[in-house]
């Protein structure tokens, strides 16, 4: 029996088992509502963008794996089921809280652009930013890092109950056999066939007549089975160095891209120190740079910090705090192996305490806003699980391949989706990418760097445990969804579900509005107006797939914007 055999059949009974076997704590996502309520488990949790992915993690849970273990099974199942942000093709970054230790560390394995990328490979003849470049070809495609940083997380910190290739087994089987396309998958796909429609080879997500998949279809993804397969067999080595990344490469060739073997080969995940902060006595460790989020995020909690969140004021201070951390954001955050970060001035208290001085009663617009440097001297498209086992460990996970489906392309054999994600550079400064944000030198194009994101996987710890575990997808606004989240536990006493739950706001400097959930209270908008902030209506956004631990046990919420989300434990 070959490799693909064996653990295809394993998949298969487990996934059997999971379809067969109720969960003892299980809840599907509902609208959006302040009554809304967490699931309640007792050992373990995973809350995820898609139910077929969670069920998966919380058998590995229940079988005795540990949270990376369930983590590195969820990351591998995303990459079949939600196609649109689950990924072998892109990258990402993990947070990993290990209770034994009392260690928290984070995982960088976020992509890196080819060694051909130079600072204006994404500019046209005339020097301009030229979107097309880097976004809809594959001069945007970077080295993909999921693969090796999931590896890595299992190597360094999974139990060692289980194998590489047994939690790639679910995975594998729901690639062999298929599974019915429905929820958020269903809805993307029209989003997304225009771009599928570019490659031959991503016809596989195109129905007969050439157009989306329908809800109720049966998706099987052979030639991802395949790779998967030879991943399981091989390790990352098929990936890097072998079958599998020759193929990734060729197709990024063929369609005018960049990349070569030797890139695939160089790549390395790494392990980073996260930030920390604190807020209102809770301990924040989030992801450092090449990752915004963690910076930022800390930066606005500490500003809030010196306001009372009762205040009829707080949502317009709020806003005016994303905006200062914004603009520092365009001007100091890159990555950090290649320009000097000064996080630690960023996210010190008595910065903070000069930003918090500056903000009035009424909105500024961003040329007030004054980047003052603190110290001498991302996509929409993304997906966030979070899993806590009855261990006490944790993991926070966001990857993404950029835009929806990442560049649409398939690499032919290999059944996987490559990303755009070097749009996250600046490719020249000022110039905002696809999400608005804009940037300067500090996160400018060139070989090996690895893009700015805003990527924010979060562990927030009360009395050195963990207490909540959250993240999001969202691109520029996934640090103010997180920042919202923790507020509206901290500040606002909601529960995990509600705190989800709750409409949002975000602005983040340029452009010059305030973007509002739908639901947003009229007179919250109205009082806004009226301090001077444009404020636009902007849908929703976001899936912040959360736990929270209670004295009752593990409260977990999967974020009610995603058709098909789903928080469950045991």
């Amino acid at each position: 029996m070959d490799v693909m055999t064996r653990t295809a059949s394993l998949g298969l009974l487990l996934v059997s088992l999971l379809a067969g076997a109720p969960a003892l704590a299980q809840r599907a996502a509902s609208p959006t509502n302040e009554a809304a309520a967490p699931v309640l488990a007792r050992s373990g949790m995973v809350a995820s963008q898609e139910s077929k992915a969670t069920r998966i993690g919380v058998d590995i849970l229940r079988r005795g794996g540990n949270a990376v273990d369930a983590a590195v099974a969820v990351g591998f199942a995303l990459a079949v089921t939600h196609p649109q942000a689950g990924n072998l093709g892109g990258g990402g970054f993990m947070l990993v809280h290990l209770a034994a230790r009392n260690e928290t560390v984070a995982i960088d394995y976020r992509e890196t652009a080819p060694a051909a990328v130079t600072r204006d490979i994404f500019l046209n003849a005339w020097g301009d930013a030229d979107p097309q470049k880097s976004r809809d070809s594959a001069l945007a495609v970077g080295v993909p890092g999921t693969v090796a940083g999931l590896a890595m997380a299992h190597a360094r910190y999974g139990s060692g109950k289980f194998t590489f290739a047994q939690l790639i087994a679910p995975a594998l089987a729901l690639a062999h056999d298929g599974f019915v396309v429905d929820d958020d998958l269903a809805d993307s796909m029209p989003r997304a066939s225009s771009r599928f429609a570019r490659w031959p080879s991503s016809r596989i997500f195109l129905g007969p007549d050439g157009g989306p998949l329908r809800a109720g279809v049966r998706l099987t993804q052979t030639d991802l089975a395949n790779s998967l397969s030879l991943i399981a067999r091989d390790g990352p080595k098929a990936f890097y160095d072998g079958p599998v990344g020759q193929k990734i490469v060729a197709a990024v060739r063929n369609a005018g891209g960049v990349m070569t073997l030797d890139d695939l080969k160089a790549y390395r995940p790494l392990i980073r120190a996260p930030v920390r902060g604190t807020y209102r006595g809770y301990e924040i460790l989030s992801m450092p740079p090449p990752s915004s989020g963690g910076a930022l995020l800390i930066e606005i909690l500490n500003i809030l910090e010196g306001f009372e969140p009762s205040e009829a004021s707080a949502p317009h201070r709020m806003i005016e705090a994303m905006k200062l951390a914004y603009a520092d954001r365009a001007v100091f955050l890159g990555d950090p192996d290649v320009v000097d970060v000064p996080v630690a001035a960023i996210i010190s208290k008595a910065y903070a305490a000069r930003l918090r001085a500056t903000i009035t009663d009424r909105a500024r617009s961003s040329a007030e806003v004054r980047v003052a440097k603190p110290s001498p001297r991302e996509g929409v498209n993304t997906t966030h699980f979070s899993v806590v086992d009855r261990f006490g460990n944790a993991v926070s996970n966001t990857y993404t391949l950029n835009f929806i489906y990442g560049l649409g392309l398939v690499a032919e054999g290999t059944g996987i989706l490559l990303n755009n994600e070097l749009d996250d550079f600046a490719a020249k400064p000022g110039a905002p990418n696809a999400y608005g944000l804009v940037g300067g030198s500090a996160n400018a194009p060139g070989p090996g760097k690895r893009p700015l994101s805003s990527m924010a996987p979060t562990i927030v710890r009360k009395d050195g445990k963990v207490f909540l575990v959250t993240g999001s997808p969202g691109g520029s606004r996934i640090i103010t969804i997180v920042l919202q989240v923790i507020t509206g536990v901290i500040d606002y006493s909601r529960n995990i579900a509600a705190a989800v739950a709750a409409p949002r706001l975000h602005q983040q400097w340029l452009p010059e509005e305030v973007f509002a959930e739908t639901g947003v209270a009229p007179d919250l908008i109205r009082a806004l107006e009226s301090r001077g902030h444009r404020v636009v209506d902007q849908g929703r956004w976001g899936s912040a797939n959360s736990i929270m631990v209670t004295p009752q046990g593990l409260a977990g919420a999967a974020d009610p914007r995603t058709r098909g989300s789903l928080a469950d434990g045991y």
